[in-house]
């Protein structure tokens, strides 16, 4: 975490109204969070910071798209992201983060850093299945998908169904009917 000091922001030295910042994410942003569910990253990250006189409002807006595994196919493919997320900065007497969107910091910090927030933000953003756009409009080709096809149950529909009912459910079909 220490290598991400341009996540850093020093609000004290900032004017009272809103300020905007821009962040371009990619993979080594991860790095440092340890975290290698993505193949690659390619996000603009955008933080409106709005500073008052008792209070810090921090909108986080983040877009574009990462590169993950199908979770059926394994094929890699570019996921859209999109996500928006809004933190309310207080100042108190102790650290508290225990509400997701207040933070309560010391009266005499000077910075905050948003690494952590934009890291939440982008995971959080991606679905739990990853599906490949491909597999839902049936244009993918592969050869998982190809098992998976024959390896399914087939329906045969030329059986009859009433052959395969047991006599002894008809019997109990006609206590329904015979009221």
């Amino acid at each position: 975490m220490r290598d991400l000091k341009e996540y850093t922001i020093p609000f004290v030295g900032l004017k009272l109204g809103k300020h905007h910042f821009e962040y371009e994410i990619d993979n080594s942003f991860f790095e440092h969070f340890e975290y290698d569910e993505f193949n690659a990253v390619s996000i603009a990250s955008e933080l409106l910071f709005e500073k008052k006189t008792t209070l810090l409002e921090l909108s986080f807006n983040v877009n574009g798209s990462v590169n993950v595994n199908c979770d059926l196919t394994n094929e890699p493919f570019d996921l859209p992201i999109d996500g928006e997320f809004k933190l309310v900065v207080k100042f108190g007497s102790d650290y508290n983060d225990d509400n997701e969107e207040i933070l309560i910091i010391p009266h005499g910090e000077y910075e905050i850093n948003v690494a952590q927030y934009i890291y939440e933000l982008i995971v959080l953003s991606v679905p739990q299945k990853k599906i490949h756009p491909g597999v839902e409009d049936g244009t993918l080709e592969s050869d998982i998908l190809k098992k998976l096809e024959e390896l399914s149950p087939k329906l045969d529909e030329n059986n009859d169904k009433s052959e395969d009912i047991d006599p002894r459910w008809q019997t109990l079909k006609k206590l329904l009917t015979d009221k």
